[in-house]
């Protein structure tokens, strides 16, 4: 399946978005519900905030399917120099990973990841070995 990103860009910032990745904590519609709202097409209106209020709200995202992009460079929702690594059990949800890491495929391909990532722990995600927030609709207790 082809990885599938989106961009949304109001020449300062461009907020880029990969699905495959996302969880669906709705963080960023609960933060900043003036630019993304899941219910509306496209769901991000990047004129609903102030650049530095979406930068701000982007650097929240738990599963890194959000990140900016600004004078060419992406900055990733986690700083680039982190030097330390952690993984935080979410009470009834994924594991998250802070900071770059390479996930090898059982098929033997390895895929890296920067910034962070949320692993599916409750087996039900159709997007192995990512959450897909899968654990939310079947209750997961964990």
């Amino acid at each position: 399946m082809k990885d599938i990103i989106k961009k949304y860009s109001n020449g300062e910032i461009t907020v880029v978005w990969k699905p495959k990745m996302c969880e669906h904590s709705m963080n960023c519609f609960k933060g900043l519900n003036a630019v993304f709202d899941p219910n509306k097409r496209p769901w991000v209106t990047i004129e609903g905030a102030s650049s530095a209020m979406i930068v701000n709200q982007v650097s929240k995202c738990p599963s890194g399917a959000l990140s900016i992009e600004q004078e060419n460079k992406t900055t990733e929702t986690m700083s680039d120099t982190k030097t330390d690594f952690s993984i935080e059990v979410v009470p009834n949800g994924p594991l998250r990973v802070m900071n770059d890491v390479t996930i090898k495929h059982k098929d033997g391909t390895e895929e890296k990841r920067t910034g962070r990532v949320s692993l599916c722990r409750c087996g039900h995600s159709e997007n192995k070995p990512f959450c897909d927030g899968t654990h939310k609709k079947i209750n997961f207790q964990g």
